[in-house]
């Protein structure tokens, strides 16, 4: 199934896409669906529907860096014996065609992703738990800042701007898409393709980094992690290339769908 959040002439809503288009779920939001647990039934179709930030309200935004050999060995780090995690605020999130505005002078980049969206609570989970608590996922792009991620051995403050995580358009069920057969993950730049990864090579794969997590954290529903960006950064480049005001960031995963994202620098 595909869902997500949309907008409407009445506001937004939760729904489900069917053969007669969105249909409404009992919830304004799949945030608010996801907490409230259950089981639901499509009701009416949604007329001018369009999809929007699908989770507004995350409790959690996990974020895995580091996570595929070809972005290791393009940063010049050693292959990581444990994931390498970091947390991001909702505060980041925005939907498909929103611009991305930061002020002008930063080194901005790109980081395609496959983002997890959690559907039942875990706390200390194994990977046959986490992988089963999976309600869908979804395209994610962790716009970073290079030069205030390096001010310090923390990453915190290079990848916490408001609204500047693409998150997105919508969330497909595990039923649709495996992570362990393999999604491409790809990042074009003003049309030119930058990063393309499948998702079978992560060195931690999605159901692994859920029931680490859930270690020290208990993950509930909605909560969203983001497993990685595959190489082909602008970091990592000789010399390096960073954004610039007006680029138009696409980052898709085929059989998720696509976001489209215009940078603005002022």
């Amino acid at each position: 199934m595909r869902l997500a959040t949309v907008t409407t002439l009445r506001g937004t809503s939760a729904a489900v896409e069917t053969d007669d288009g969105w249909r409404a779920l009992p919830a304004p939001d799949l945030s608010a669906l996801l907490a409230r647990g259950g089981a639901w039934q499509p009701g009416e179709v949604l007329a001018e529907a369009t999809p929007t930030l699908p989770l507004p309200r995350p409790g959690k935004v996990i974020c895995c860096g580091l996570n595929y050999g070809d972005h290791i060995a393009e940063t010049g780090r050693d292959m990581p014996a444990y994931p390498t995690l970091f947390a991001k605020h909702a505060d980041t999130l925005l939907a498909d065609g929103q611009d991305i505005r930061l002020p002008a002078g930063l080194q901005v980049d790109w980081e395609a992703e496959l983002a997890v969206v959690v559907g039942r609570e875990l706390r200390r989970a194994s990977e046959d738990e986490a992988r089963a608590a999976v309600a869908g996922y979804t395209v994610a792009n962790d716009i970073s800042v290079r030069d205030w991620q390096r001010r310090t051995p923390q990453w915190f403050q290079g990848k916490n701007w408001d609204a500047t995580t693409p998150l997105g358009p919508v969330v497909v069920t595990p039923d649709e898409a495996d992570p362990q057969a393999g999604l491409d993950v790809l990042c074009r730049v003003n049309g030119v393709e930058r990063q393309r990864g499948s998702t079978r090579t992560l060195v931690f794969p999605s159901a692994a980094l859920l029931a680490y997590a859930s270690t020290f954290t208990v993950l509930r529903p909605g909560d969203i992690v983001l497993t990685g960006t595959p190489g082909g950064v602008g970091m990592g480049m000789t010399p390096p290339l960073y954004l610039r005001d007006g680029d138009v960031v696409e980052t898709e995963i085929p059989g998720i769908g696509t976001l489209t994202n215009t940078l603005r620098l002022a």
